[in-house]
């Protein structure tokens, strides 16, 4: 018999490895051992159907363990590709448009000390380097310094790559003295998050199996800052594969308040480019990595849509729903950044070409924005903060209008992650390496790691396939771009199932000095829209220009 209940056991009994024992070299399962399964997966089936099934289960467990004996590298997809659609609309409102649009630097000359220029953004740094007022290896040994003094402290930094920074800044110096000046990233210091892997340099994962691991390629993100003539300094902090602000080499801490953590997982990247460290940073997200640190710490993040930046040369969690994008001190600057590091490279299978311009406004008039009415209508901490950003919003000319986002379940749909992650360290779970991580609460990695082998096939099918139904929902909805509280509902998990690119930026302080967050939600591949509503909102505020007293 072969009914649904056995097709959804078939793709689960086995991965629990109840082997009664061994009978003329099959393996066999017994039908106590069957019932005991069905009451993890929420199925039930006859006792007729647990004899039937013994052998097909059996022959499976066997296939399992041949696959098993094969070697596979963190950086193999899936065969089965998540691809987001380039909207036509959004395609239609760039054409005829090209690139990044910036306004005038706001500082355009050399201070005396030029360790006053740490917090600048990319945008003037640029202004100093072009016009020759500053060498990126003047400002690429001002960063190194400030990262050698400071990063102990804040445990950002997992190695400091300064032979190979100052190469590049005295390559970027002798460009730009012929005149090849590349664009507003020559020359410029920032540091990656260490699930990059660059030649010449450890890529740890931030994990202690990892900790000596080298890889012998660089990300196609790594490779086009290296072509927009970017400077690495160092390789910063993550959460150990990818979770939380705690590494093998301690607790990444908040630049704001030392004695807390700064959030993660691109726990080095936020606290380094709100520190003043390096002048932006290369963060990822699966499920809140670039907007969790960016709210703690205080900095600007692009999450992009997904496909639009390569992951290649990058460790997967989840194929499916991982992204890379900038940490910087304001929106321009994730432009500048994200101009550079989109698009498809021929390797990521999920990477697309879409167009994207960019380009800052004052007003914001005809451009129809929704906030989450009931997320915002809750009782929550940054309620006043999130409030009066609408209001700002609203003076600069937007139509702001109520909105709910789709009635679907979204919290189950967390397994589609969890089983892509146990796939992606399937080895490590196996070979029980995964006891010495860092972090061994049931709250962690391990456990959560052993836990979803126990989703069937089927189940994350279904989540996908529910998952489906959440972006037709979402492609609905009738504004440019809407808000949310950074924390609010679903929004947080749905998005970054769906795809949809946010910005998370500060829109205050607590009464304890913390910094706060907004998070603006975009379409797909609405980049441009979504930066230049952020933006108008960013130069209206002055939220952004307010740094950590410590590390000024």
């Amino acid at each position: 018999m072969r009914s649904w209940k056995v097709i959804a056991l078939v793709s689960f009994a086995l991965l629990i490895g109840f082997v009664l024992g061994a009978a003329e070299g099959e393996l066999k399962f017994s039908k106590s051992d069957i019932a005991g399964a069905e009451k993890i997966i929420g199925v039930e089936f006859t006792d007729a159907e647990r004899d039937s099934m013994q052998a097909d289960l059996a022959d499976y467990l066997k296939g399992y363990e041949d696959l098993r004996a094969v070697s596979i590298a963190n950086t193999v997809p899936p065969a089965l590709v998540m691809r987001v659609p380039v909207p036509a609309e959004n395609a239609k409102a760039a054409r005829g448009k090209r690139g990044v649009q910036l306004g005038r630097p706001t500082h355009s000359k050399r201070p005396k000390n030029l360790e006053e220029v740490a917090y600048w953004p990319v945008r003037d740094l640029a202004e100093l380097i072009r016009s020759k007022q500053v060498t990126s290896t003047e400002l690429t040994a001002m960063y190194l310094e400030r990262l050698k003094r400071f990063g102990p402290k804040l445990e950002c930094v997992v190695s400091l790559t300064e032979e190979h920074a100052m190469a590049q800044a005295r390559r970027a110096d002798e460009e730009i003295k012929k005149g090849k000046y590349r664009g507003p990233l020559h020359g410029i210091p920032y540091g990656a998050k260490d699930l990059l892997a660059v030649k010449g340099t450890k890529t740890t994962w931030g994990s202690v199996p990892y900790q000596e691991q080298t890889i012998d390629e660089t990300a196609t993100v790594i490779q086009k800052l290296d072509d927009a003539g970017a400077v690495m300094v160092a390789k910063l902090t993550l959460g150990e594969l990818a979770w939380g602000d705690v590494w093998f080499g301690g607790m990444t801490r908040n630049p704001w308040n030392t004695e807390e953590g700064s959030s993660g997982s691109s726990a080095g990247s936020a606290s380094a480019t709100a520190a003043g460290l390096v002048a932006f940073a290369i963060g990822t997200e699966t499920w809140g990595s670039i907007v969790s640190p960016s709210t703690r710490c205080g900095t600007t993040g692009l999450r992009p849509t997904f496909g639009a930046v390569s992951r290649s040369g990058a460790m997967a969690l989840s194929w499916s729903m991982d992204k890379i994008g900038p940490i910087c001190r304001s929106v321009d600057d994730c432009a500048i950044v994200f101009d550079v590091i989109r698009g498809a490279d021929g390797v990521d299978p999920a990477a697309v070409n879409a167009p994207f311009a960019y380009a800052p406004v004052a007003k914001l008039d005809g451009i129809r924005i929704g906030y989450v009415k009931t997320a915002f209508e809750e009782d929550y901490p940054n309620k006043e903060r999130d409030a009066a950003v609408l209001e700002t919003l609203r003076s600069l000319g937007a139509d702001v209008v109520p909105i709910e986002l789709p009635k679907l379940p979204v919290t189950p749909l967390a397994s589609i992650l969890t089983a892509e992650a146990a796939a992606a360290f399937d080895e490590l779970t196996r070979s029980n390496r995964d006891e010495v991580l860092v972090r061994q609460i049931k709250n962690a990695w391990p456990n959560t790691l052993r836990a979803a082998r126990f989703i069937p096939a089927v189940e994350y099918i279904q989540a996908n396939r529910v998952r489906t139904l959440l972006m037709n929902e979402m492609e609905k909805l009738p504004v440019d771009v809407y808000l949310t509280p950074t924390f609010g509902g679903d929004n947080l998990l749905l998005t970054n199932l769906t795809g949809q690119p946010c910005v998370v930026l500060p829109n205050g302080f607590t009464d304890k000095g913390a910094p706060t967050s907004i998070t603006f939600m975009g379409r797909l591949f609405g980049e441009g829209t979504l930066l230049a509503v952020a933006n108008a909102y960013q130069d209206a505020t002055d939220f952004d220009e307010k740094h950590p007293a410590a590390f000024q």
